[in-house]
């Protein structure tokens, strides 16, 4: 696994070297561009607006437009902006890692420790793991500031970017109904069927399923045979009452 950034955690005073790999990985088919006419591929080029030819790849800068004039941003403007965050993900303090909103979590990293047998390394994955915390910190990562924690999974220390606060929308601009009742019934049938359908965590068993079946179309019109296309099938309710429906959806569970 190739390492996308070095740097450390800082943990007080303490300075923990390691290097960061990306934890996911895409399973997306890579689907080409082409024109329907003749299957010709489409390429995209960088031309300059100006005398409209195409611009290699090492004579691009970046700019950023002020006063209606560009001014040129280089690498070493990146690091300057904040050299301590660029090498270090210093850990300005801790949270309960329950309490992290889902909703804030973008993507993960596992780290390394850069030296074998690091000892700092150890004692921070182990308080973490011991505490049920998670150390809060921001970092630069490809000319981006990121809020992220720095938490236990199994014997590693993981990276997760999360989003800002003013990155996620307010509830208050959907429109939602008033508050709706619920009877003490349909609370207690919800509760129980939530309960049938309760059980450990194993993600290894979901698999991408679209992915699969996506390719299975695929394989088959490169043979030359049209592919049959699966009628979805609502489930229908023989009722609309939501009791009759909770009651129905618990006998169906039974008998899976």
């Amino acid at each position: 696994m190739r390492s996308i950034w070095t740097g450390s955690i800082g943990f007080g005073l303490v300075s923990i070297p390691i290097k960061l790999y990306s934890a996911v990985q895409e399973t997306r088919l890579d689907l080409d561009m082409l024109d329907s006419r003749d299957h010709a591929h489409i390429k995209f080029q960088r031309v300059n607006e100006n005398t409209k030819k195409e611009v290699p790849y090492d004579k691009i800068v970046k700019g950023y437009k002020y006063d209606d004039e560009y001014v040129i941003i280089e690498e070493a403007d990146f690091e300057a902006a904040a050299p301590e965050k660029t090498k270090v993900i210093e850990i300005e303090n801790f949270v309960d890692l329950a309490a992290v909103n889902p909703m804030y979590y973008e993507s993960s990293y596992y780290t390394a420790p850069a030296t074998k047998k690091n000892k700092a390394y150890a004692l921070l994955l182990s308080a973490l793991k011991k505490s049920g915390k998670a150390g809060l910190a921001r970092f630069v990562l490809r000319s981006t500031e990121s809020l992220c924690i720095v938490h236990p999974v199994e014997n590693d220390l993981v990276i997760t970017r999360i989003r800002f606060a003013q990155q996620i929308r307010e509830q208050s601009e959907l429109e939602l109904d008033e508050k709706i009742e619920v009877s003490d019934k349909e609370l207690k049938m919800g509760l129980a069927l939530i309960d049938q359908y309760t059980e450990p965590m194993d993600l290894a068993k979901y698999k991408d399923e679209y992915h699969n079946e996506l390719l299975k179309i695929i394989e088959q019109k490169a043979k030359g045979k049209r592919p049959t296309i699966k009628k979805l099938k609502p489930k229908a309710a023989k009722s609309d009452d939501l009791y009759d429906q909770l009651m129905s959806s618990l006998k169906v569970k039974k008998g899976a």
